[in-house]
């Protein structure tokens, strides 16, 4: 053994104070992460009006964060093992601190904007092409910074409250998202302007990168100080592999798609569709927008232990499908208060993901895991930037919202048909028993 591995085997093993004071840091990394996502939905509206931008332009903003995720789910696993999480989850900060600069620095880079309309004859506005550069840098970053920080959780956490430490870092980030969904109240007077948002959004991603490096120093620091094992190498994704999963897990990859399809790319709509047809404020319209995932974060997990306790996955998850199909017709009818429909959806977005991945580990064997949730992932991103780019698109062609919520609607029956197929699977790969139920 070596003269180091044994001095560290005699130091003292890593307090509570320390693997907690971990999690925290790297939560709140992850919380500047998701409050900068969410940021578009609640200044659509003075982007409609103020930079003339219209609903394929707002969904372009979204939709192409998921376009270097399909790629990064790829490479973000071998940089992670390169370098380590600790200089991962700084550099991806960073990533994504520079990705909300870019995006609200409009008219210092109005020159990238004049390049771009004169390389591919386009007359696209200077602000679209910045800010859509910004959010493609902050995508760049923001999904590895996820799997940086859920590694490193591993690290710290391994047969110490793991489930428990995932589940406040979740809650966490979460309340990054219910925090921009709320901006309008929180800073009402900062919603004069489609940029000074933005300028908040920035600051968010400033405290992840400051996080980020009291991350570094505190895991330097016990490196130095405590007995703690060496990380371990991150799974990639492994392409030759996916010809030897079933069809189970291919219907809950489609499943997955089909499902976050319908939720987030209506996020990315809502508070904006709550003003404009049923003549809402923007502060009630984030409201009720951040109801999914107020939901989620105090639900997700009672549905995970139910599950858990009493099986029946699929019929679990084909329950959450049914409860989208009418949300969006709901939506639709002005005489039917909005927080009905929405609750029903805060219940769906809270039950399918408790039980859907979960699900993934009782049908692939655990050496592949980690190819099978990063196609899963890489699958998912696909299935997001289509759907923005598709609403944004279908709300202009129509010049309303009946169009996107029929076609959010029509997944809610194919997810239905998919939890049809799925419980109509019984395979059972070597050394593996599938069962939903």
């Amino acid at each position: 053994m070596a003269k180091n591995e044994t001095l560290n085997i005699d130091k003292p093993t890593v307090p509570f104070a320390v693997r907690w004071g971990v999690l925290v840091l790297v939560s709140l990394a992850m919380f500047g992460n998701y409050y900068v996502y969410d940021s578009i939905a609640p200044i659509a509206d003075l982007l409609a009006s103020q930079l003339k931008f219209t609903d394929s332009d707002i969904g372009l903003l979204q939709g192409i964060y998921s376009v270097p995720n399909i790629l990064m789910v790829l490479l973000g696993g071998l940089i992670i093992d390169r370098i380590g999480t600790v200089k991962s989850i700084t550099l991806f900060s960073i990533l994504c601190f520079v990705g909300s600069i870019v995006t609200v620095m409009t008219v210092q880079l109005a020159f990238v904007g004049d390049i771009f309309r004169s390389v591919f004859n386009s007359d696209i506005s200077n602000e679209l092409v910045v800010m859509s550069l910004g959010r493609l840098i902050f995508g760049l970053g923001a999904e590895s910074l996820i799997v940086a920080v859920t590694t490193a959780l591993g690290k710290w956490f391994i047969g110490k409250e793991l489930s428990f430490a995932f589940g406040i870092n979740l809650t966490i980030a979460r309340l990054g998202s219910f925090a921009a969904d709320n901006s309008p109240t929180f800073f009402k007077s900062y919603f004069t302007s489609w940029d000074l948002p933005l300028m908040i959004a920035v600051i968010m991603a400033f405290i992840s990168v400051i996080t980020a490096l009291a991350y570094w120093y505190l895991d330097s620091y016990a490196k130095n100080n405590y007995h703690m094992k060496p990380e371990a190498k991150q799974d990639k994704v492994v392409l030759r592999e996916v010809l030897a999963f079933s069809k189970s897990y291919w219907f809950i990859v489609l499943l997955c798609v089909t499902f976050y399809s319908g939720i987030f790319p209506f996020r990315t709509f809502a508070i904006k569709f709550f003003q404009e047809f049923h003549g809402l404020e923007r502060e009630v319209g984030g409201m009720y927008n951040s109801i999914l995932i107020l939901s989620s974060m105090i639900l997700t997990p009672l549905f995970g232990l139910l599950s858990d306790y009493i099986g029946k996955r699929s019929l679990l998850m084909m329950f959450g499908s049914v409860l989208l199909i009418p949300v969006y017709i709901m939506l639709l009818q002005t005489a039917i208060p909005p927080w009905l429909p929405m609750a029903m959806m805060g219940l769906s977005f809270s039950l399918i993901p408790a039980v859907m991945w979960p699900s993934v580990a009782l049908i692939v064997p655990e050496q592949k895991l980690g190819t099978a949730y990063g196609l899963m992932t890489m699958i998912q991103n696909i299935g997001l930037a289509g759907f923005n780019f598709l609403i944004g698109w279908a709300n202009d062609s129509s010049g309303g919202y009946e169009l996107g919520m029929y076609l959010f609607s029509s997944l809610g029956f194919f997810g239905l048909f998919l939890h049809s197929c799925l419980n109509g699977q019984r395979e059972k790969p070597p050394g593996m028993v599938l069962n939903l139920d």
